[in-house]
């Protein structure tokens, strides 16, 4: 990856381009065009809709009517998804044009702190490839941030009998004494190199000259490892290029620098004082300085078992700030056991915050450093979560995972619009949470006869969205930085896909309730409403935007309303998100094959819509059902490929009978978006390899949240 090509993916840039003042109010202003556009072409294809209902066609009126109304509801339901992207990305563009980074001697001054806020860093792990995990492990234990530790929390059975699982959950357990190794010559150099500068100090013999000529040294050393360990890192994809970019080549760019630097000061005869000698030393010392170990709640009988992730960082955060001992229980398993310090097995601090991030995410080194700092600003003590909403791998080589990871780049623009609406949501795949707000939204409960405490809920398979309104509903804030500082992992397949996408459409509806309810009571104009129009699309746009498609094209609703504005009321959003496609890098004509993926999740997210429908009738929590993050393809259910085709064949028979009934705007449209998924099944999941007499039934649905409105 080149320079060029790093600047637009990793954050450097503030946003989604290397974007000055003057351009980013054009695009406020083409944005605020836009929304006039949208509105007054919503409110004239409202006046055509009303106008056909009210007029009487036949002694069946009221029918009519009544389908006219219902379209227009439809219609209504897409362009708020239309107008709550708009409205976001002009809060997006805004925050961008007032956001400051924190300078270099903001950010150092926690090294002036003895000791920093404490970070755990927990990386949940479930049966993942050991080589995607090692990344992982590697971009959080080397974050440029002092007083850190990182947790593996591995989460594999750990009396498997399959071969291939004791294979893998030994690779996994021997990562962080690997890790640790390759860390070791630099932190025991810089440590040398730090308590030799103490002991100058302390005896007053420092020579301020000679102590740059060190620093120049040893940061050019570091330099030179970072480099190394680029070089010996082999590139299999682009995930190891953007890896290599953000764990290795970017410290070591800011050590060189920082190495050049030193030698201009020495040459100029800038003279250092003690204090800014000892920041540049402890940072190099603290930069290698961290524990890396693992955790397996599935050894002990009284910890959770249940099979989501929420439980297995549950399970952790439960024993913070305590010391425990190995006991066996009556019953021959072992168990956990509350003791002294002198007697403990396991001692497990208890930290400021909690950096929780999935096992294929990769971190720029920054993270921590920049999250923290905002975190511990005056006025900033109510934030609970602070993140950057995840951002795709850049170029993908196969086209679904390129598309795919499309539509998460550009929920990271709605994302950020939420902030400023105070509508964030939790997104979990990485975070920094102040431990107190997590131990003020602790519950208890009991699991096969133990008692467990729960600060994430696992009442849904989108734990992170409903802790976002537990969290909100304690007067706790969240916080979306304006910066691409983390990446995870896009699905290659549509196997892998589907059980990503179906879990993140399960829950949203769960959740409302209980939204609505802390809506009700916080009750105010502006600010207020704002957070709950944004917050109530998020949680409902999945199931409105793919039933509203569907009923529009299998229903003759709207049939005597031909208006050029209802496209006109669609244009200025797909205008935009074109646009925002193109910024961020991708081509224009991807903005025609995320309309072509949309059309095909339409029954993947359905799935995930109906089993949050189940749950609440049955009370029956979902499975959680984790993507899998594992070298092959994920084979599709038969019988959602039999949903794919029957769709297809339904638009088709449609497009038929509309054309034959003389209705040519509903034929056409119909015929459209047959050709969309015809294009998408034949792309995105290939020619039928399909044995149909042999259906198996669905899976365990379990899904999350997405905002990609299918479009009017």
């Amino acid at each position: 990856m080149n320079q060029s090509q790093s600047a637009s993916f990793h954050g450097r840039d503030h946003g989604t381009h290397a974007a000055s003042a003057a351009d980013l109010r054009n695009e406020i202003a083409l944005t605020r065009i836009a929304i006039i556009v949208t509105l007054v072409a919503a409110l004239a294809s409202t006046a055509v809709i009303l106008r056909a209902a009210i007029t009487p066609v036949d002694a069946r009126g009221w029918v009519h009517t009544v389908a006219q109304l219902l379209f227009l509801l439809l219609v209504l339901t897409m362009i708020y998804g239309s107008c709550v992207y708009q409205f976001t990305r002009l809060a997006y563009l805004r925050r961008l044009l007032v956001h400051r980074r924190a300078s270099d001697e903001e950010l150092h001054r926690v090294y002036r702190s003895d000791p920093a806020p404490a970070v755990s860093v927990l990386v949940p792990a479930y049966k993942e490839e050991p080589d995607v995990v090692r990344k992982t492990l590697l971009s959080a234990a080397l974050q440029e941030y002092p007083n850190r530790r990182v947790v593996l929390l591995i989460d594999d059975p750990p009396h498997s009998t399959s071969a291939r699982d004791i294979a893998g959950l030994s690779a996994t357990r021997r990562l962080p004494e690997e890790i640790q190794l390759v860390l070791d010559e630099p932190r025991q150099r810089c440590d040398k190199a730090f308590r030799a500068f103490l002991e100058r100090q302390a005896s007053g013999r420092l020579e301020p000259t000679e102590e740059l000529r060190r620093l120049e040294g040893l940061y050019r050393h570091m330099g030179e490892w970072f480099d190394f360990q680029a070089a010996a890192h082999p590139i299999a994809d682009h995930v190891d290029s953007l890896f290599v970019e953000l764990t290795y080549l970017g410290p070591a760019r800011r050590c060189l620098e920082q190495s050049r630097e030193f030698a201009a000061r020495r040459t100029a005869g800038v003279v250092p004082t003690s204090d800014q000698l000892a920041v540049a030393y402890r940072r190099l010392a603290t930069w290698f300085q961290v524990e890396i170990t693992t955790f397996e709640r599935k050894r002990y009988a009284n910890l959770s078992h249940e099979s989501n992730k929420a439980m297995n960082l549950n399970s952790y955060i439960g024993l913070m700030g305590g010391s425990f001992r190995k006991a066996i229980a009556a019953d021959g398993r072992w168990v956990l056991e509350a003791t002294e310090g002198d007697r403990a097995d396991l001692r497990v601090p208890n930290t400021d915050y909690v950096l929780m991030v999935d096992a294929d995410s990769i971190l720029d080194s920054e993270y921590t450093l920049r999250l923290v700092h905002l975190m511990e600003c005056p006025g900033n003590e109510h934030v609970a979560v602070a993140q950057t909403p995840y951002s795709s791998f850049p170029h993908a080589p196969g086209i679904l995972e390129r598309v795919a990871g499309a539509t998460t780049d550009i929920q990271y623009i709605t994302h950020q619009g939420f902030t400023h609406y105070g509508a964030t949501f939790w997104v979990g795949a990485n975070a920094i949470v102040r431990k107190c707000a997590l131990d003020d939204i602790a519950v208890s409960a009991v699991e096969r006869d133990y008692p467990v405490r729960k600060f994430i809920q696992d009442r849904t398979v989108i734990e992170d969205t409903e802790s976002s309104v537990d969290l909100v509903a304690r007067g706790w804030q969240l916080y979306n930085y304006p910066e691409r500082l983390a990446f995870s992992a896009t699905p290659p397949d549509f196997g892998s896909l589907l059980i990503q996408r179906r879990r993140w459409a399960n829950g949203g509806l769960l959740i409302l309730p209980k939204l609505l309810s802390y809506l009700g009571r916080h009750v105010t104009r502006g600010r207020r409403v704002a957070e709950g129009l944004v917050r109530c699309h998020y949680l409902t746009s999945i199931t409105t935007a793919n039933v509203g498609l569907l009923v529009i094209l299998a229903l003759p609703l709207g049939d005597r309303v031909e208006t050029l504005w209802l496209p006109l009321a669609a244009l200025p959003y797909y205008l935009l998100y074109a646009r925002d496609l193109c910024r961020i890098g991708y081509p224009v004509t991807d903005v025609l094959r995320v309309y072509a993926l949309n059309l095909l999740l339409i029954p993947v997210n359905l799935a995930g819509v109906f089993k949050s429908l189940h749950q609440a009738c049955t009370r029956q929590k979902t499975a959680f059902g984790r993507t899998p993050k594992i070298k092959g393809k994920t084979v599709a259910p038969r019988l959602y490929l039999l949903a794919e085709y029957s769709l297809l064949a339904q638009w088709l028979v449609a497009a038929t009978v509309e054309f034959l009934c003389g209705r040519h705007l509903r034929a056409a449209l119909a015929l459209v978006n047959a050709a969309f998924l015809t294009y998408a099944i034949a792309t995105f999941i290939g020619a039928p390899r399909v044995r149909w007499h042999r259906l198996v039934p669905l899976p365990s649905f379990g899904v999350r949240r997405a905002s990609s409105p299918v479009g009017i």
